[in-house]
């Protein structure tokens, strides 16, 4: 089993990391800056959630916010940070209770929930006025728009890529694949040079692994009828062919592991950290959290997005939050801290600590252009092949319900070939839809 050499990086390597963060933070800081304003809280106060845990130095950035926000506009922010595994509750017992913030964080798949139920504003005319709207990364800004509204205003961005040891590549003269063709190859070959390693672990309870080769394939999740409702497409030839093909690198080539059956993603990169997996999908953020640990990781580590089934890319989820506004009674205020929020140097600030991406489509073609290694892969992917998962306020119950696991898990298991766990799992789905 190879294990962490303990080497650390280089200067250079660090220096290299560094000039990739920093193209990314110079790119943002184009936008807002303090232009003068009232000077101290003495107006209104924004009640403000955050989640909790995305940016480590996340309370020093929300002081500065609050600093500049009331220095502009007089006004004060409150602003609590909340665990993510508890905020959907607080949300909807908020709205029950009608104490919902002015401004918040919110996840993707809430979007619609939330719209439909009528507790977020329409931000369709502060998006095309700012004329901002050109510029959103297109799959968070399709999470927010359902029924010719907004419901959000995305703020930062996350994806998954190909992420590989690229050390023992190099040791063995392997190149990274540009297909799903080659994916498999240089996963066998690697299985055969490096045995105590797993060449590709195909984890069975996180479903981001997957999609790529149902998107890769010409496949969908699902899709909207013409009369408005949602039916799952999971079962259809396309679909079934990506399924096929990832859970085939388990149970016909041996790549993955039988402990991978219920790995969720966290396990996944554990088996990458901990030095036994050779190749894994998985997100940008963890770039920071790898050379964090263990500064050896900035050679150790390789990336490429996701290869097409015959070249190109595949596409894969564009994850991350929005910013919402929830009906507040002062929605030029508000409007002022989403953009604060989400273009200039406080959208730069969160972006450099957290280790995600901005919402913004320019700073992340200068980062494609400058060409950090560890860093313009993910930034291609999301520019070139994010997509986004369908947009509607059942989508959230359907995993919650675990439903794409449950069908991985019944392949890997043996307890059900791909074409009868797909149409198992569209039935669960159309009846969720249906809910």
């Amino acid at each position: 089993m190879r294990q962490s050499t303990g080497e650390r990086t280089s200067r250079p390597a660090r220096r290299r990391l560094a000039a990739g963060l920093a193209a990314l933070t110079l790119g943002l800081a184009t936008g807002c800056g303090d232009s003068g304003g009232a000077a101290g809280g003495e107006g209104p106060t924004l009640d403000v959630w955050l989640m909790e845990g995305t940016n480590p130095d996340a309370e020093p950035w929300a002081a500065d916010l609050a600093a500049a926000f009331a220095r502009r506009t007089g006004a004060t922010l409150d602003v609590q940070f909340i665990q993510w595994a508890d905020a959907h509750d607080r949300f909807t017992t908020a709205m029950a209770g009608g104490e919902l913030p002015d401004v918040a964080e919110i996840g993707t798949t809430w979007a619609a929930e939330f719209g439909a139920a009528g507790a977020l504003t329409d931000l369709s005319a502060n998006i095309e006025e700012s004329g901002l709207g050109d510029d959103l990364v297109p799959g968070l800004y399709e999470a927010a728009r359902i029924d010719g509204a907004t419901y959000g205003m995305p703020w930062y961005a996350g994806i998954r890529s190909l992420m590989y040891r690229a050390d023992i590549f190099a040791e063995h003269g392997l190149s990274p694949p540009t297909t799903w063709d080659e994916l498999r190859d240089v996963a066998l070959r690697l299985g055969e040079l490096e045995p105590d390693m797993i060449p590709f672990p195909v984890s069975g309870g996180s479903e981001y692994g997957l999609y790529p080769f149902v998107w890769g394939a010409g496949g969908e999740i699902a899709e909207r009828t013409g009369d408005g409702r949602w039916r799952s497409t999971l079962d259809e030839p396309e679909a079934v062919e990506g399924i096929e093909f990832y859970t085939s690198l388990a149970t016909e080539d041996g790549l993955s592991v039988a402990a991978a059956e219920t790995w969720l993603e966290t396990d996944q990169l554990q088996s990458f950290r901990d030095g036994d997996a050779a190749m894994v999908i998985n997100g940008n953020w963890t770039v920071n959290t790898l050379i964090a640990e263990d500064a050896a990781w900035a050679e150790r580590l390789g990336v490429v997005p996701v290869p097409g089934r015959d070249g190109g890319l595949s596409p894969s989820f564009v994850g991350g939050s929005l910013l919402g506004e929830f009906g507040s009674d002062e929605p030029e205020l508000a409007w002022e801290l989403i953009t604060m929020m989400s273009t200039g140097e406080h959208a730069a600030a969160w972006a450099e600590q957290s280790g995600y991406f901005p919402g913004r489509q320019s700073p992340l073609e200068e980062v494609v252009r400058r060409g950090e290694p560890l860093v313009a892969p993910f930034a291609r992917q999301l520019l070139e092949a994010g997509a986004s998962l369908p947009v509607t306020e059942r989508y959230g119950a359907v995993q919650g319900e675990q439903i794409v696991q449950g069908m991985l898990q019944s392949i890997l298991s043996g307890d059900a070939t791909p074409r009868r766990a797909a149409e198992e799992a569209a039935a669960a789905m159309d009846e969720t839809f249906d809910g």
